[in-house]
């Protein structure tokens, strides 16, 4: 049955919807099967055309049920339902039906605190650091506050997502016809991450593509990606 991967978060404007978008993309150029849930209900939804994955509108209560439901059904497809921010009754809700949460963040301290908040609610959780800064200083600045601040939680915290400005091309009703290749690797490298926790094996697609070059802006020691050490599954 599909794996479902929820996108939440107590705060608003972390970037819970591109980065829904950019894992589905980053998903589907990897070759796995894949629908973008929408839950937001201040958002419309999304041509699919030209995306490497399905979106599914599941607004209401019983949409999100039936949608959840169909998807469990399905072999070897990923869901990822995109939340929105401010809804604790909500957030919990989508927590029990997931099998992994992601919480994304921004590099302000407001965030960071709200995210150690929600790591201790959903234990099932990881943060990932979102529209990150692309300055060097910036950035070093940004990777002390989370090793100082969000340290006890560092096994649970994902590579960061920098900032870039064609990400929101996702989020246009109908996207490009040729998406930006920085945009299709950072997609690719967020999907990356997710199927190692996920601990499924995948194979690359889209020959000729720029392959991509991952840096960790934190050294291992202090932000590690923690995975089991169980069986890998293809999907």
């Amino acid at each position: 049955m599909a794996e479902i991967i929820c996108v939440i978060g107590n705060k608003g404007g972390t970037g819970k919807t591109t980065l829904s978008h950019m894992l589905c993309q980053g998903l589907g150029l990897l070759g796995q099967r894949t629908a973008c849930v929408l839950t937001d209900t201040s958002r419309e939804p999304l041509i699919p055309a030209g995306r490497r994955y399905v979106i599914a509108d599941a607004r209401t209560r019983d949409a999100l049920t039936k949608v959840a439901d169909k998807l469990r059904t399905l072999e070897n497809w990923i869901g990822v339902i995109d939340g929105g921010g401010n809804r604790t009754e909500m957030d919990r809700k989508l927590y029990a039906l997931s099998d992994i949460v992601l919480l994304p963040f921004r590099e302000s301290h407001e965030d960071i605190r709200t995210v150690l908040r929600d790591l201790e609610m959903f234990p099932r959780a990881y943060a990932i650091p979102t529209q990150w800064p692309n300055n060097a200083w910036q950035r070093e600045a940004a990777d002390r506050s989370v090793a100082e601040l969000l340290g006890a939680y560092r096994h649970r915290i994902l590579r960061p997502v920098n900032a870039l400005s064609s990400s929101k091309l996702l989020l246009h009703k109908r996207i490009p016809e040729q998406l930006p290749t920085p945009l299709a690797n950072a997609c690719r490298a967020v999907a990356r991450q997710v199927l190692e926790v996920l601990e499924i094996d995948f194979a690359e697609a889209g020959v000729g593509d720029e392959a991509e070059h991952e840096t960790e802006h934190l050294p291992a020691a202090e932000m590690p990606l923690r995975l089991s050490q169980g069986l890998r599954r293809a999907h």
